[in-house]
């Protein structure tokens, strides 16, 4: 659906700003794709260049198909019209009522106000807000008028809608409804949603695909589940920092009182969809003649994938040890051995 090929962007002023260094990605269609940075890292220009708000110094910037790097200003204009975008501070209009600002686009495109009336009343009931048609946006919460931004970008039935940082001036309770809308909108359209964030916890609650981007540079991309429980980079881990412990506490580790004579491993174990939930652990003491103590724990969710992370001590006779680590990988239990004494 969208793809970055080699794409750079530099801004020249006082100093010059590699906002984009060569940025590689493939968006598939009808999926939510979360591309996570820092301030600076370059999500907002990458996302720019995206809907042709920016034009790329070199590369290609493929939209169904369609190079929008090489378009006129009139095709791009008219290639534009299937790219919508919600913005992190709403860009509503003060002196527009919510029916008034989602039939704005509508207005521009030229519908008639009787395909425009349908056409709000519709998006309206989409987005929860029928009761809220004559409000203006000063008579809104900041959740109410993030959904008319939402209800206003699907108001000419785009294929991609960008998120910039939509939910950044949202409180958690409201940030978790406005995240839930985007995931039914998903579903029920089939709409390639493309958001960006600094907040790990917006790509763990709806993305199915996520980019860390850092200096302008991709540094890892795929599944949120592989990126999440497995991250490569060392912009992700830090990234996932305070969002997914991942790290054996400092004290943990101290208390582990590892022996020479082994009978003992510290294991990391990471449980991912309904091995989450399967007493792999619990059959494994029944079976072998080895004790298990838990140092830590955790069981979370990514969308609607539960995965578990576990870090045992686990001691015995050597070849029960051996037996029972075996069993858990059979069991398809990533399994690592943090030290074996």
């Amino acid at each position: 659906m969208i793809e970055l090929r080699q794409v750079y962007k530099t801004f020249y002023g006082e100093k010059q700003v590699d906002a984009l260094r060569g940025v590689d990605l493939k968006i598939p269609a009808g999926k939510i794709y979360g591309i996570i940075g820092q301030s600076g890292a370059g999500k907002s220009t990458l996302i720019r260049c995206i809907n042709g708000l920016e034009t790329p110094d070199h590369g290609e910037i493929i939209v169904d198909g369609v190079d929008l790097s090489r378009l006129s200003s009139i095709e791009l204009r008219n290639a534009r019209k299937k790219i919508s975008m919600i913005f992190q501070h709403f860009n509503l209009l003060s002196s527009r009522t919510a029916a008034a600002n989602i039939g704005f686009p509508l207005e521009i495109s030229g519908v008639d106000k009787s395909a425009i009336k349908a056409r709000v009343n519709e998006m309206l009931q989409l987005v929860g807000l029928s009761d809220k048609a004559n409000s203006y946006p000063s008579q809104l919460s900041g959740g109410q008028k993030q959904r008319v931004g939402i209800a206003r970008a699907l108001a000419n039935n785009p294929q991609v809608l960008l998120c910039d940082e939509a939910t950044s001036a949202l409180d958690p309770e409201t940030t978790k409804s406005v995240l839930q809308l985007l995931a039914e909108i998903n579903q029920k359209m089939g709409l390639t949603i493309v958001l960006i964030t600094h907040e790990m916890r917006v790509i763990q609650e709806i993305c199915d695909y996520v980019a860390v981007i850092e200096n302008g540079q991709i540094q890892e991309s795929g599944r949120v589940i592989d990126v999440f429980t497995s991250p490569r980079s060392s912009a992700a881990k830090r990234m996932l920092q305070g969002t997914m412990n991942t790290q054996i506490p400092q004290d943990l580790l101290q208390r582990a009182n590892l022996n020479s004579n082994g009978k003992q491993v510290f294991l990391k174990l990471s449980f991912v969809g309904s091995l989450a939930h399967e007493p792999v652990i619990s059959s494994m003491l029944k079976k072998y003649a080895v004790e298990a103590n838990i140092l830590f724990g955790k069981i979370d969710q990514i969308k609607d994938i539960p995965f578990g992370m576990l870090f045992l001590e686990v001691s015995g006779e050597p070849d029960q040890i051996e037996k029972a680590l075996k069993y858990v990988q059979d069991h398809n239990v990533e399994m690592e051995v943090i030290s074996n004494a």
